[in-house]
């Protein structure tokens, strides 16, 4: 196997972990009853005006963001997200039909700091497997990159709009909201740092530096 292909491959293992871990943190906030993510906020919201289910709703924010990238990058829309979005929501319906949550027994308050750990730690190896990265963190790392932001500061731009504008279109928001967008948008950059300097594992998503041409050869 040469260098190049164990690296895709490896790349390609941290980006299905990171959407296992990912959907995983997801379920155990959908299960605390506590609160949704913003996305799930706008979509719920935006589905009390309009005859639309809630993935044709986060489907629509997904082309969105993805079309706003491509635009501003000045390329073509990439697809890949929408495979991610496609497996993570199977993931999430899987796990809700099993509840292993609910037979483990826990519930509420205790469900949300691993809701937060899991949903951070999840997209950062998303990011980080170069592949399918989610949508609204396509744009964020756009912004990051065009306006020389951290990521948690375009992420939570970005899931801040969309909260509030699912809290006026009558959307549920609630503390698992707030974890969300605070805890997870905070935590994805230090523990994108962390995996790369203490694991090992390779940044295709967002690395830290450009390398050196001596380095790339």
């Amino acid at each position: 196997m040469t260098v190049a292909r164990h690296e895709r491959n490896r790349a390609l293992l941290i980006y299905l972990l990171g959407c296992l871990v990912f959907s995983t943190g997801a379920y155990l906030f959908i299960h605390s009853h506590l609160g949704t993510d913003p996305l799930d906020v706008f979509a719920l919201g935006l589905k009390e005006h309009m005859t639309i289910t809630v993935g044709i709703a986060q489907a629509g924010v997904a082309v969105v963001c993805l079309g706003v990238s491509a635009l501003w990058n000045r390329r073509r829309p990439l697809l890949a997200p929408l495979f991610t979005f496609l497996f993570c929501g199977s993931v999430i319906d899987l796990l809700m039909w099993a509840e292993p949550a609910g037979r483990l027994g826990a519930e509420g308050p205790l469900l949300l700091p691993p809701a937060t750990l899991l949903c951070a730690y999840g997209s950062a190896l998303i990011i980080m497997g170069g592949f399918g990265i989610r949508p609204i963190d396509v744009l964020a790392i756009t912004m990051t990159r065009k306006w020389r932001l951290p990521l948690w500061a375009t992420k939570g731009l970005i899931e801040v709009v969309l909260m509030t504008g699912g809290l006026l279109l009558g959307g549920p928001v609630g503390v698992g909201t707030v974890c969300f967008l605070v805890g997870v948008d905070v935590l994805i950059q230090p523990l994108l740092h962390f995996n790369a300097r203490y694991l090992g594992l390779p940044n295709l998503g967002l690395p830290e530096r450009t390398p050196r041409p001596a380095e790339v050869a």
